[in-house]
């Protein structure tokens, strides 16, 4: 994963297709949002609103996920490529989101390792 940036990941996230056109996080660009510690003005939302947003984005899309595999099992759809790039969607966005999760474990096990 080479490249891939949290405002990279946000978008896919989102969308689902990475484009260079316009990276925003959350309806801002990327250029607004400060650092992950505090708010910007710009943005006005805290890095435990982002992580919240960021955890109820990926539930929506394993919902959506389950909704479609259920859909194609009882014979609502048979739309098979859509049901299948939903169900990757989800699974890149779970393992993207336990990556994150593992980086902000790592980094409060240093921060706790510091003496003072």
């Amino acid at each position: 994963m080479d490249g891939f940036t949290v405002s990279r990941a946000n978008r896919f996230l989102e969308t689902g297709s990475l484009d260079n056109k316009s990276m925003k996080i959350n309806g801002e660009s990327s250029s607004q949002v400060g650092s992950l510690g505090s708010t910007s003005p710009a943005s006005g939302k805290s890095f435990a609103d982002t992580l919240q947003d960021a955890i109820g984005n990926v539930n929506e899309l394993q919902k959506t996920a389950d909704k479609g595999a259920q859909d194609l099992a009882t014979g609502r759809t048979d739309n098979i490529a859509e049901v299948m790039l939903s169900s990757e969607r989800a699974d890149i966005a779970l393992k993207l989101m336990m990556q994150v999760r593992n980086k902000i474990i790592d980094a409060y096990q240093e921060v706790m390792k510091m003496q003072v």
